[in-house]
């Protein structure tokens, strides 16, 4: 580059590559040149004119395994895995967690809040057993993050007293004379976690609604969801003086999100209290199953609450770790404002698990050796948590090859973020090019780079 063509705008380069030791590392800042002719091979171009969906955040699961986990680790270590999550310098700035409403598979066991049959007044609730370890971690990860944190609440399963089949895992459904009471378990569920200084934010209606599982599950139809929506669940939150929690529909896998979408968001007396449709990664891309929705809901939002690596489906980390970048790039190209994972920690046999489903996480933790282990996901998840801040905006953006994937962001401070992820053998050289200035760049095989730079 010559020095006459060299621009003032610098470029923060940050770089995670597998056959390097380049982790979220930041390299040298690179300079845009102003373009001295129409060069139009090669390019990656940006444009912040052209605005898109604002993002809400990323993060991931607390759940009794993690913080069990978490527990059996010394006090530096605890820390230190506090700090890799929600620290916003030094760690990955998670704002958006998710947790669940009573128990999940990546609980010790089974339970509810209130095991009496018939107690439909709930005048046996309690969230004993989440003071125990559960909370102690979600204050933790507050008092690091500090005032943009964010939590919403999932239920796997109603008490085992109030479903058809009288237990909580292997799917079943809620008995029609205690949905009532089951709204009013939101509602109530909410308070006990605000007195404990824990705002929850939104709430998604059930888990993964068509899974029957040999785990905690509850299953209801697209019209069964919306129903329980409409003359239950929401007027009891409005009426409890929580309209303003963020309710989401379906929560489960794209590949029918436009239907279970259509379906409650067509009747306008259950749509006027949802806010989005939140859904999982199990069944494949199906990004252009997020345009559909948008192009006929455009003002509802769409986020991701919940992807891992499966044991059962074993691969190596980088590959994992590919296959976040890969999705993240994709649902936010077509319209999610957040990405979040499931168990922020689990051990070395990635659990625990009450039936033995046993997954991977962003970091797992020896507890024996009292080592904390980060897999590629970690670094991958980072790349777009660190700098593509609550409230950015994504930005129209082009590139010229398919070899790579790109997505960009214009963050409230003036910055912009454009994430480029080569999951190919090869080495792939681009251009990064803003207005009329432009900035050679590689990306290494089997790499994801984040650069920024002030619009």
């Amino acid at each position: 580059m010559s020095v006459e063509n060299k621009s003032k705008k610098s470029v923060k380069v940050i770089q995670t590559a597998r056959d390097t030791g380049d982790r979220l590392t930041q390299k040298d800042d690179v300079y845009f040149e102003k373009a001295t002719s129409d060069i139009e091979r090669f390019l990656i171009n940006v444009y912040e004119d052209v605005t898109f969906q604002e993002i809400e955040g990323f993060g991931g699961a607390f759940t009794e395994a993690a913080s069990t986990t978490l527990d059996k680790m010394s006090p530096d270590k605890r820390a230190e895995i506090l700090n890799a999550y929600f620290n916003p310098k030094t760690g990955l700035g998670y704002n958006m967690c998710r947790t669940h409403i009573n128990s999940c598979d990546f609980s010790l066991g089974n339970y509810a809040y209130t095991e009496v049959e018939g107690d439909v007044n709930l005048e046996h609730f309690t969230i004993e057993r989440d003071r125990k370890s559960l909370i102690p971690f979600i204050k933790d990860a507050m008092a690091v993050e500090g005032a943009d944190f964010r939590l919403f609440a999932s239920p796997w399963s109603p008490p085992a007293w109030m479903k058809t089949t009288g237990e909580m895992n292997h799917g079943g459904k809620i008995k029609d004379e205690y949905r009532e009471a089951w709204a009013k378990y939101y509602a109530r569920y909410i308070k006990e976690y605000d007195s404990e200084g824990i705002k929850i934010w939104g709430l998604t209606v059930q888990n993964e609604p068509i899974a029957v599982q040999r785990w905690d599950s509850c299953i209801y139809t697209a019209e069964e969801e919306r129903d329980f929506v409409r003359d239950y669940l929401g007027p009891t939150l409005e009426k409890e003086g929580l309209g303003d929690v963020k309710l989401m529909i379906w929560d489960q896998n794209k590949e029918r999100i436009y239907e279970r979408a259509k379906i409650a968001l067509t009747d306008p007396e259950a749509a006027k209290y949802i806010w989005g449709v939140a859904f999982h990664w199990y069944s494949g891309d199906h990004f252009e199953a997020l345009s559909a929705v948008n192009r006929m809901f455009p003002d509802i939002k769409m986020m991701l609450t919940e992807a891992c690596q499966e044991r059962s489906k074993p691969t190596d980390m980088w590959t994992a770790a590919e296959k976040y970048g890969h999705d993240i790039i994709g649902n936010l190209n077509n319209w999610a404002c957040g990405w979040v994972d499931w168990n922020l920690l689990l051990n070395v046999m990635g659990g625990p698990n009450h039936v033995g489903n046993y997954c991977d996480a962003p970091i797992i933790a020896d507890t024996e050796k009292n080592e904390v282990i980060y897999n590629g996901s970690y670094y991958y998840m980072g790349h777009f948590s660190k700098y593509i801040r609550p409230g950015a905006k994504r930005i129209a953006s082009t590139k010229y090859t398919d070899k790579i994937e790109t997505t960009a962001f214009l963050n409230t401070d003036g910055r912009i973020a454009v994430v480029v992820l080569n999951k190919s053998d090869e080495e792939v050289f681009f251009r990064l090019r803003y207005h009329d200035e432009r900035v050679p760049l590689k990306s290494l095989p089997h790499s994801i780079m984040t650069l920024v730079f002030d619009a």
